[in-house]
């Protein structure tokens, strides 16, 4: 089996799209799976010969996501030589269309993933105007692929809501060697003033559209009640970096971009995980602070909320309620054993969620749409 990959986002970057990505080229590669990977350029980064890089610049709304020239000829010439049997697009945009355009020019099946609500996130930059057009745009793209793979039910229901018709289940996975309780850190607590205190963790984007308003209201009015004896590390970077550090209490700490082991000890040397925002497809930071060995408070929308079974592997909070935040905040500041009873839970529940399972469907996946296409034929 050879796959066409196309991506308007990838590596250096860092984000949902790109440790999916990562995690399948490993899987492919140990289970001999041919493929390609074409994906826009970002600097001088040397890449394998499975990745072809096309000129791109910054999306504004999304700098994790590029507007990629991709050289149709170029892809012309490769797809000749490497005569793929399937392509598969990430994403929806420069390179995504080119995707569509050559599965359909060399007479291959293609699927595509929807991982990100681009239409919901336009009204945090005074854009709602755009969101019929974002939609209609969005569904017509998936619509032009005999398969569209989304992570949840929620999801789900939002794509058939929009007109796309054709849809599987394509969840994400966590690496719970490298996001592992044992990787507590007291040198990291020291280093960033957290001994004696009961730590909150952010992770993610520094963005409006993860709402984070709704933090800072909640922590900030939590703060009042209980001053020194509770932290909050952000880690990441973003827009709103800047109204982080004016409107949140002068000791929080911001850790800027992580990745890997640094990453790692930032999860594992807090207590408690809180994930604001209402508009993610799945919520990887999610199943990697529950691997990690945290309390996780969610909001109960999106893939936040269906990775969270409330009481059990963490407590979902009413979207967009920074009080409603706030009180679960509370009960785990005096509530020691739910603390630890929930991020028991969540542990456990991360454990199942075992990459290689994962791309084992998504090769089904793959194996379903290729024998389809070539019966019809």
């Amino acid at each position: 089996m050879k796959i066409a990959l196309f991506t308007d986002t990838f590596l250096p970057q860092v984000n949902g799209v790109t440790n999916t990505m990562r995690k399948m080229m490993d899987y492919f590669q140990r289970k001999n799976i041919e493929y390609k990977v074409f994906a826009p350029k970002y600097d001088d980064l040397a890449m394998p010969d499975t990745v072809e890089q096309y000129y791109s610049i910054n999306f504004f709304l999304y700098p994790e996501c590029r507007l990629a020239f991709p050289n149709f000829f170029r892809i012309n010439k490769t797809f000749e030589e490497f005569q793929p049997d399937l392509v598969h697009n990430m994403t929806e945009f420069g390179m995504g269309i080119a995707g569509v355009s050559h599965a359909k020019k060399f007479g291959i099946p293609s699927v595509s993933t929807y991982t990100t609500n681009f239409s919901k996130s336009l009204k945090y930059y005074n854009l709602e105007i755009m969101e019929d057009f974002a939609d209609t745009y969005i569904s017509g793209f998936h619509n032009k692929n005999l398969l569209t793979l989304c992570a949840t039910a929620g999801t789900e229901k939002l794509l058939r809501g929009i007109g796309v018709s054709r849809i599987a289940r394509f969840s994400r996975g966590v690496d719970t060697d490298l996001f592992n309780p044992a990787k507590r850190s007291m040198e990291f607590r020291k280093a960033h003033g957290l001994e004696n205190k009961l730590v909150f963790s952010y992770v993610g984007r520094i963005a409006a559209e993860k709402n984070l308003d709704i933090l800072i209201d909640a922590y900030c009015k939590l703060y009042d009640m209980y001053g020194k004896k509770v932290a909050l590390v952000m880690t990441g970077d973003g827009p709103c970096l800047d109204l982080c550090r004016k409107k949140l209490p002068y000791d929080t700490v911001y850790t800027g971009f992580l990745k890997g082991e640094d990453l790692a000890v930032a999860y594992a040397s807090a207590d408690v995980f809180v994930c604001p925002s209402a508009t993610e497809t799945f919520g990887n930071v999610v199943l990697e602070a529950m691997a990690s060995g945290l309390a996780v408070l969610g909001a109960d929308a999106g893939g936040v909320g269906e990775n969270i079974r409330h009481g059990k592997t963490g407590l979902s909070f009413e979207s967009g309620n920074a009080d409603a935040l706030c009180a679960d905040m509370v009960t785990l500041v005096l509530d020691e054993n739910q603390r630890k009873a929930l991020a028991a839970e969540g542990r456990a529940y991360a454990l199942t969620k075992t990459w290689d399972s994962v791309f084992s469907e998504l090769v089904e996946h793959y194996c379903f749409t290729i024998y389809n296409r070539t019966s019809k034929n």
